[in-house]
């Protein structure tokens, strides 16, 4: 199958960057990241699929600068109760 894109030329830029640094032409290369993408997933459903889902994806455990994460639940929860409709 043939398929045609048009890119931003930055991105072109980068792209065969990338690709002569790893030897291979640019729609080689862009074969291999089309290739190797994450699969597409269900949306989770639940909490706990959602904390596996962080779990697979590497992001459990990610914000060091977090001692407690329900004290911190509890103050995200308390300033979003704050704030005004419309507000960010």
């Amino acid at each position: 199958m043939t398929l045609t894109l048009d890119i931003p030329i930055e991105l072109e830029q980068e792209l065969s960057t990338e690709a002569a640094q790893l030897g291979v032409s640019l729609p080689e290369y862009v074969l291999r990241l089309l290739s190797f993408r994450p699969p597409l997933t269900p949306t989770p459903q639940t909490g706990a699929d959602l904390v596996a889902y962080w779990r697979e994806a590497g992001l459990v455990g990610t914000r060091t600068d977090i001692a407690d994460s329900q004290q911190y639940a509890r103050k995200l929860r308390a300033t979003a109760e704050k704030r005004e409709l419309g507000d960010p």
